[in-house]
């Protein structure tokens, strides 16, 4: 008995996926056909898709591939449509190879000569009447859009009501949430946990996770902005742009969105461009070194244990091939007289004490320090800003209808950048009282004088992050030049290695 393939689709994604009803319909049909014209059904494929021509069908893919090896010899179909709506060039080609198609809906099969040009004039048909569909579908969307009318389902924290306008919802409070702890430099994976943690159900109901969040803060809707995605490959949301180039709003006329300082330095610290904080605070933690040690092994942290700093890999059963463990009293010593040695004989001018300057007014005058480093911050996202402007148009993100906004974009983009540099001049000129730093008496002094919470920051303002490795052996006289890669700290903007 010769054998048939089953090709069953459905535009539209339902909740039932591949076992909608309309699937198991086809199905049925098929499978009748088969048993009727003395096939036996060998494989049903089934795509729960589009037939438009950019959309990836996996299974009709591998109908076809079966059909050019001749696995199978004949292919079902519930209809030309069903099949494909790109026209007469997708079946002509099975055609010329010799492959049975058969479309029960026009009941018409390849086999008999005459159906031939009609399967070919009934794709194309397919095809014009798809075209025209998405047309009208593109025209009053974008009617709609232009208008403010927000065309989906409404995103998380928002609701839309029966004009189409968005209004804050139950979700509200959990967006300001995420905003504000992006902002004060919380990752997004802690954001992430945190919400899980509290029983706070995510946008798809289940556990939280730090690209959904990334997702939130970064996205226009938030702003009251009606968004739009560039392309098939960038579906990350950008602020949609009518016909004069201006922004459009989607939020209802009493709905206030969230804060622009507010999402402005979400998006600043998520990019990079600006710390939500200076390291660890006074309070937490109760040793020296405590979270500036890295294993060079495998890069954990080096928590303390008992006498001494060791892997935390290692030591929760993580692999790690070289595992470090050193007692805290010698790296202590070592890393005090080092410290001591760089900061107290550097001149003013090296880098390292510009990077002591900076950190040291995050810690004597933070309000100042925190308006100096938010204006740089802004000053390097509007750059990012432009590189990014720059680099989509080079993609072809700009080539069509976007394309007559590109200019005004770069102006604004551009207004921004000379405003944020005008503001972050007026900091330039920010002081700060570094003698204790300029006189080994004066530093030695305050460091008898420090406590432990006092000393930590003391060695911060200096120190990055300091990589040890494991000992030659076990009982090893300490070498701490050998064993400890200190990386001190370099002035704002610049990586350190």
């Amino acid at each position: 008995m010769e054998e048939i393939d089953l090709y069953l689709r459905k535009s539209k994604i339902v909740r039932e996926g591949v076992e909608a009803l309309t699937f198991q319909t086809q199905e049925d049909r098929g499978r009748s056909w088969a048993e009727q014209h003395g096939y036996r059904v060998r494989r049903v494929w089934k795509d729960n898709l589009s037939a438009w021509t950019d959309t990836k069908r996996p299974e009709f893919d591998h109908a076809l591939v079966a059909l050019k090896r001749e696995e199978v010899p004949a292919l079902w179909c519930y209809a030309v449509d069903r099949f494909s709506r790109k026209g007469a060039g997708v079946v002509a080609g099975l055609l010329d190879a010799g492959t049975r198609l058969i479309f029960d809906y026009e009941r018409l099969d390849s086999a008999e000569p005459r159906d031939r040009e009609r399967i070919i004039m009934d794709a194309e048909r397919a095809k014009s009447s798809s075209d025209l569909l998405s047309y009208r579908v593109r025209d009053t969307k974008g009617t709609q859009r232009r208008k403010g009318v927000w065309l989906s389902a409404a995103p998380y924290g928002l609701q839309k009501d029966a004009e189409g306008k968005l209004h804050q919802a139950a979700g509200w409070p959990v967006v300001l949430r995420i905003l504000d702890e992006i902002s004060n430099g919380t990752s997004a994976r802690s954001v992430a946990r945190g919400l899980t943690a509290d029983g706070i159900p995510s946008p798809k109901g289940g556990s939280w996770g730090a690209s959904t969040v990334r997702r939130i803060v970064a996205n226009p809707v938030y702003e009251g902005w009606q968004v739009v995605a560039l392309s098939r490959e960038r579906t990350w949301p950008v602020a949609y742009r009518d016909a004069a180039g201006k922004r459009v709003r989607v939020f209802a006329a009493d709905v206030h969105p969230v804060p622009t300082e507010l999402v402005e330095r979400a998006r600043r610290v998520q990019a990079g461009h600006q710390r939500g904080a200076l390291g660890t605070r006074v309070g937490r933690a109760s040793h020296l070194l405590t979270d500036l040690l890295r294993c060079a092994g495998c890069g954990s942290r080096m928590p303390t244990m008992g006498r001494s700093y060791v892997c935390n890999g290692h030591a929760m059963g993580k692999p790690c091939p070289a595992p470090a463990s050193i007692m805290r009293v010698r790296i202590e010593e070592y890393i005090i007289s080092r410290w001591f040695a760089e900061v107290a004989y550097a001149e003013m001018f090296d880098p390292l004490m510009i990077a002591v300057a900076e950190r040291w007014a995050a810690l004597t005058v933070p309000e100042a320090s925190e308006d100096a480093r938010e204006a740089v911050a802004a000053v390097k996202a509007a750059e990012a800003a432009i590189e990014q402007l720059a680099n989509d148009r080079a993609a072809g993100l700009y080539g069509g209808a976007m394309g007559k906004h590109f200019p005004r974009l770069v102006s604004e983009a551009e207004e921004t950048l000379r405003e944020a540099q005008e503001n972050a001049a007026r900091y330039s000129g920010l002081r700060v009282d570094l003698t204790m730093f300029d006189d080994h008496h004066m530093l030695d002094a305050a460091w008898e004088a420090a406590d432990t919470p006092m000393r930590r920051d003391l060695l911060r303002v200096a120190i990055a992050g300091i990589t040890v490795t494991q000992a030659a052996r076990r009982g090893a006289p300490f070498d701490g030049d050998a064993r400890c890669d200190i990386r001190w700290a370099q002035p704002a903007g610049v990586e350190t290695e």
